[in-house]
């Protein structure tokens, strides 16, 4: 049923066999069968699929995938290209132009990043259509704090982007030691009009800490 890449095969050999995650797994089939879910189920893994674990440098936490038709495609805070931005995405890129002095994305796919390193990685990694948080307590927290406490134990030198009091709450799962965290308000209007997203500059903060270790700094760049 999931379709995930064989670098990310190996992360969770153990836990695809752990009763919560089977019973994830029929909850998802059944959920699939009755109503419509976004992302569609050969996307649930997309995150993983576009950004192999040894290329890792990034990763940015997102909630839940968004639940309107079409717009969910398995990368947080990502649409498809033909879809109109939403908000929060809307503040993201208005940031990124801020930041690095580049015109705002028209597209809302982030695709490119993906496959640069970055894992946009939502904590629920599917949904009920109309139905925002449907499908959380299901096991997905679970398996996605395993893949940040993984993340964070096998790798080093990775930027933890957390945006919002949701993400910045996996913290605890990261070792500061050895990786950046670096937090800010979520991009959502509430959060940005109050102060609390704008200026934040994590794109350039994340490039020189890559560079300064060696790392390739990530284009941010939307080409798609």
């Amino acid at each position: 049923m999931f379709q995930i890449n064989e670098d990310w095969q190996s992360v969770f050999n153990s836990e695809f066999e752990q009763p919560y995650f089977k019973s994830l797994k029929l909850f998802i089939e059944k959920s699939y069968s009755q109503s419509l879910c976004f992302p569609p189920m050969h996307q649930i893994f997309n995150a993983f699929n576009l950004c192999a674990f040894k290329d890792l440098k990034v990763v940015i936490i997102g909630q839940d995938p968004y639940h309107g038709s079409g717009q969910a495609n398995g990368l947080a805070f990502s649409v498809n290209p033909e879809i109109p931005l939403p908000p929060s995405l809307k503040n993201i890129f208005k940031e990124l132009a801020m930041d690095l002095q580049i015109p705002p994305p028209q597209k809302g796919d982030l695709s490119t990043w993906a496959s640069q390193g970055v894992l946009l990685l939502n904590a629920t990694l599917s949904v009920q259509e109309a139905h925002a948080g449907s499908h959380q307590n299901q096991g997905w927290e679970q398996f996605t704090d395993y893949t940040i406490r993984t993340i964070s134990k096998h790798t080093t030198n990775v930027v933890f982007l957390l945006w919002g009091s949701y993400a910045r709450k996996k913290r605890k799962l990261i070792d500061a030691n050895t990786h950046l965290i670096l937090e800010s308000g979520h991009p959502s209007p509430l959060s940005a009009n109050r102060g609390f997203w704008f200026g934040n500059r994590h794109f350039t903060k994340a490039n020189t800490y890559l560079k300064l270790n060696g790392r390739q700094a990530i284009d941010w760049r939307i080409t798609t």
